[in-house]
């Protein structure tokens, strides 16, 4: 797995974000498994911290992607044929393990005899939760159509506005990156309107949270990210202390301010509605400038690249898959807490174990072939 690990192609610190978000996440869903019912303080404060695993995802997504299409930009690779290239390799990463875990996903509703939602093609083109919540199945999924959008978008609008205006460059970019956050923005505040005098209820997180329109911006702030990064690469190396603790205190302080006053997204506070998520991003990519330029040789710096690289992996299978598998043929409740720690074992050794054959074994064959000369060739014409 050279081409994959070789040190000169990764960055430490980014992959201690991908290692970080993984496994807020996995702690967040063994909440889920372990204490379904729980209104602890402590329980509530670990499923948080799941969302907020997403969120890293998201910006360090936008900050990694962002950065190929601005080497693009500035290498004048703008045409279409060079976009094209830049989804194929991108659908390579993605795509292969997606469909085969939403295949799968799809088997184990004939296995434990579930009903098939109703619409279910849209997950086979990521429109479950285009403007809408989705159904309750292969929820983790909601946030692969967010990113695929994202990607989709960007460099479509470069090449419109391109024509339009017979060039290309950098600030063509950033008012791409403005246009996509000021759209996803005006979005929630016109779901902040409707919902004012609405007379039904409503799941923040699934009406929301988890719906793509109102969430592409999360991916741009990481464009944001690489766009500062690339052009004002001096101040973002020596500011990245003051960056980070600023970074810290927004995160904190947002948080504070809502505790204090007993905010609650579910009653639609306008603050959860139209700021809270970008406050949110922007907190985490003030952080990056110290996280882009972490390198480290420790001794757990293999362990770290391994779980970064399964990362994706671990995410698609560790609740519809692994989690809900195991809820299937266990009823939680009824065990001691022994046995719970037992439970608990198994969803995380299982979760590791299928992620790195999946990995081992499909995924990165397919970035092999996608890093290949005769996959390049292709494209050489």
């Amino acid at each position: 797995m050279k081409s994959i690990t070789a040190k000169k192609q990764r960055v430490f610190g980014l992959d201690v974000v991908r290692v970080l978000a993984i496994l807020l996440i996995l702690c967040s869903h063994s909440t889920i498994l372990i204490f379904p019912e729980s209104q602890s303080t402590l329980i509530k404060i670990i499923q948080f911290f799941g969302t907020i695993g997403v969120d890293l995802f998201f910006v360090l997504s936008g900050f990694l992607i962002g950065g190929i299409l601005i080497k693009q930009i500035e290498a004048k690779q703008t045409k279409f044929k060079n976009f094209t290239q830049f989804w194929m390799r991108r659908w390579l990463r993605t795509l292969p393990n997606y469909y085969l875990v939403l295949l799968i996903n799809i088997g184990l509703l004939f296995v434990f005899n579930t009903e098939v939602p109703k619409q279910i093609y849209k997950y086979f083109f990521f429109l479950q939760n285009f403007s809408n919540k989705q159904a309750d199945f292969f929820t983790e999924s909601w946030s692969l159509t967010i990113e695929e959008f994202a990607y989709l978008i960007g460099p479509i609008l470069l090449f419109i506005l391109g024509l339009i205006f017979k060039k290309s460059g950098k600030w063509l970019f950033f008012a791409v990156i403005l246009l996509v956050i000021s759209s996803a923005i005006f979005h929630r505040f016109i779901f902040d309107v409707s919902i004012t005098n609405s007379p039904y209820q409503f799941s923040w997180s699934k009406s929301l949270r988890k719906v793509l329109v109102y969430r592409l911006d999360s991916i741009y702030y990481g464009f944001l990210a690489a766009f500062i990064a690339y052009y004002y690469a001096m101040a973002w190396k020596r500011y990245k202390w003051l960056s980070f603790g600023l970074g810290v205190v927004l995160f904190v302080g947002v948080h504070v301010y809502i505790f204090i006053n007993s905010l609650n997204p579910d009653h639609f506070s306008t603050i959860f509605n139209v700021y809270y998520l970008s406050i949110v991003s922007i907190s985490i990519l003030l952080t990056f400038p110290m996280f882009s330029n972490w390198r480290s040789t420790l001794r757990f710096q293999k362990v770290v690249t391994n779980i970064s690289l399964w990362s994706y992996s671990i995410y698609l299978v560790n609740y519809s898959i692994i989690l809900l598998s195991i809820k299937h043929y266990v009823v939680i409740s009824d065990l001691s807490a022994l046995s719970k720690l037992g439970v608990l074992g198994l969803y995380w050794s299982a979760t590791f174990v299928v992620s790195y054959l999946l990995f081992s074994f499909f995924e990165y064959p397919i970035i092999k072939f996608r890093d290949s000369a005769r996959f390049k060739g292709w494209f050489a014409n």
